[in-house]
């Protein structure tokens, strides 16, 4: 499947597979767009054009844990009629040691990016389920 892709930064890199058979593409950070004590936002410098039908999921990626941040809406989702760049905020963990080596810098691969189909859903209001076990 083809997705049209914009780069709004020169120095935006374009998501690839790592390898074969990979679910995510890695986003790299292009700049940190704000930094608080308590969250860290970083741009992609890209936006894309995902078909109807379709949703962007981003997920933070393995390497999360050599930090003391975790993706702050967990899951994010890019809809299909999104146009803007691609942002991730990470909330940053208290109690730890904050500092700049424990969060991702300019050029890191901070998350990743999978593309999915979803089908359109109508819900059936009814009196009863089907039980179950």
């Amino acid at each position: 499947m083809q997705v049209k892709i914009k780069r709004l930064k020169p120095n935006a890199v374009i998501p690839t597979y790592a390898k074969e058979g990979d679910a995510g593409m890695d986003l790299v950070a292009t700049e940190i767009i704000k930094d608080t004590p308590d969250q860290i936002t970083y741009g992609t410098g890209l936006a894309m054009e995902i078909r109807d039908g379709f949703v962007g999921l981003v997920f933070p990626r393995s390497s999360i844990r050599k930090t003391h941040l975790f993706l702050s809406n967990s899951v994010g989702v890019i809809d299909s009629g999104y146009r803007g760049e691609i942002q991730a905020t990470f909330k940053k963990i208290q109690g730890v040691s904050n500092n700049a080596l424990d969060n991702y810098k300019v050029g890191d691969r901070i998350c990743q990016l999978t593309i999915i189909p979803y089908p359109p859903i109508e819900f059936e209001e009814v009196e009863e389920l089907n039980n179950t076990e």
